[in-house]
């Protein structure tokens, strides 16, 4: 259901309505549904949307989902609620330097049956995510309110929110607004923000040869090129490229522009033809010092944005949200204020534990394998051949991918089949 900004006080209101956001504010009403006063989750989101026409052709801007998300959005009901005619399951990744054959022993290949896995992921609209997190959340009974931020004051009991839709007040307000949030302007915490010098070039393509359900992967001196398996049989193109080459990228004509994807590629899937327009956006590292504030918490983009090479950004902030909500569920069991700063400080610990080494890796690997040239980045290069001999290694890069390992929420481990979800 939708309501307007009106009424008594919610227990929480999540500003924005993305995948992460809509999925937080989902896990936090289903897991307190069936208490005697469950929690009053509401979101605020302003551009809610359409659902796509099963037979209209696939949006260029997609994600990668781990197994953690895909547990996530199981247990909110969301994950079915994505067609399977628009879902693709990719089972393998392939990734090389330009300085090696795409199909030598030198190419560090992942296998998702090696690892015991049915697959290392699914390539998904990030617009099919989106409404699928928000039909969630309504079904569970939550009220998602049409509206944008207008400004935000904290008191010591409450928030209160100028909306477009009107006045907003509640205990606990959750920033998912993304890298340009206005939550996390609004309460003053900063952002240690900084340029990759690279522009992220998006569009979805045909390829010559099949993509064989797997991901492609090739570091270049100007950044890195990938192909992701598509359900139509496409592949989404992303290609993060230094500032002084994307621009004269993004102005060739369609046909010089994919004889240049064919190029670069090394014709591993032959030719290449365009089959949606070129979006670009600039692409920025940022992380915030404090991810919560007095009765304010950030999750997602809104918290860290990290580069898209490793295609870690939404998995990363679906286990923000489930790790959030496991943390205020906990707190309503026992009456907590859902505001409660020592609920909120605990949150911020387990995350950036979690977060800052990642970051780091993904900085590593965008550094030395896409754009260096000394020692330390021949020793990057040689290395994607010994990890590739190594199964321990491969083992540890596959569970780290796939959300398996590390300090998870406890919806992030639990099997599909477990309904309701339990964040206890």
């Amino acid at each position: 259901m939708s309501t307007a900004a009106s009424g008594a006080p919610w227990d929480v209101l999540v500003v924005g309505g993305g995948p992460v956001g809509a999925s937080a504010a989902a896990l936090l009403q289903i897991a307190t549904k069936d208490a005697r006063q469950p929690l009053r989750v509401a979101v605020l989101e302003p551009n809610r949307p359409a659902a796509a026409s099963p037979d209209a052709p696939l949006d260029s801007r997609v994600s990668a989902l781990s197994r953690a998300s895909e547990r996530i959005l199981t247990a909110i009901g969301a994950w079915s609620a994505i067609p399977s005619s628009r879902l693709q399951p990719y089972e393998r990744m392939r990734v090389w330097h330009e300085s090696v054959q795409p199909r030598s022993t030198d190419v560090l290949e992942f296998d998702a049956a090696f690892a015991g896995e049915p697959n290392l992921g699914y390539i998904v609209e990030n617009r099919l995510i989106q409404t699928a997190a928000l039909t969630a959340f309504e079904a569970a009974g939550g009220n998602v309110i049409p509206g944008e931020l207008l400004q935000l004051r904290v008191h010591d009991h409450q928030v209160e929110l100028e909306t477009s839709a009107g006045t907003i007040t509640c205990r606990l307000v959750i920033g998912a607004d993304g890298a340009r949030s206005s939550v996390r302007e609004a309460i003053g915490l900063s952002a240690e923000t900084s340029s990759y010098r690279q522009t992220a070039i998006v569009a979805n393509v045909r390829t010559e040869l099949p993509h064989e359900r797997t991901a492609w992967q090739r570091f270049l001196r100007t950044g890195t090129l990938a192909f992701l398996p598509l359900a139509d049989g496409c592949s989404s193109v992303v290609w993060s490229a230094d500032d002084s080459a994307a621009a004269p990228l993004l102005a060739l004509p369609q046909s010089e522009f994919e004889q240049e994807l064919l190029l670069q590629s090394d014709s591993v899937l032959g030719a290449v033809k365009l089959r949606t327009e070129r979006l670009s956006f600039p692409l920025r590292k940022l992380t915030a010092p404090r991810f919560t504030a007095h009765r304010c918490a950030l999750i997602g983009d809104a918290a860290h944005v990290v580069h898209p090479l490793a295609g870690q950004g939404v998995n990363l902030g679906l286990l923000d949200a489930g790790a959030l909500s496991e943390l205020i569920a906990a707190a309503f069991r026992v009456r907590e204020d859902p505001g409660a700063q020592r609920v909120l400080r605990r949150y911020e610990r387990w995350r950036k534990s979690e977060i800052e080494p990642i970051a780091f890796a993904i900085d590593g690997f965008n550094r030395y394998l896409a754009h260096g040239v000394g020692p330390l980045s021949r020793l990057a290069q040689r290395g994607l051949a010994l990890v590739n001999r190594s199964d321990e290694v491969k083992r540890f890069f596959i569970t780290r991918a796939l959300g398996l390992d590390g300090e998870l929420p406890r919806i992030a481990r639990q099997s599909p089949s477990a309904q309701p979800p339990s964040l206890s």
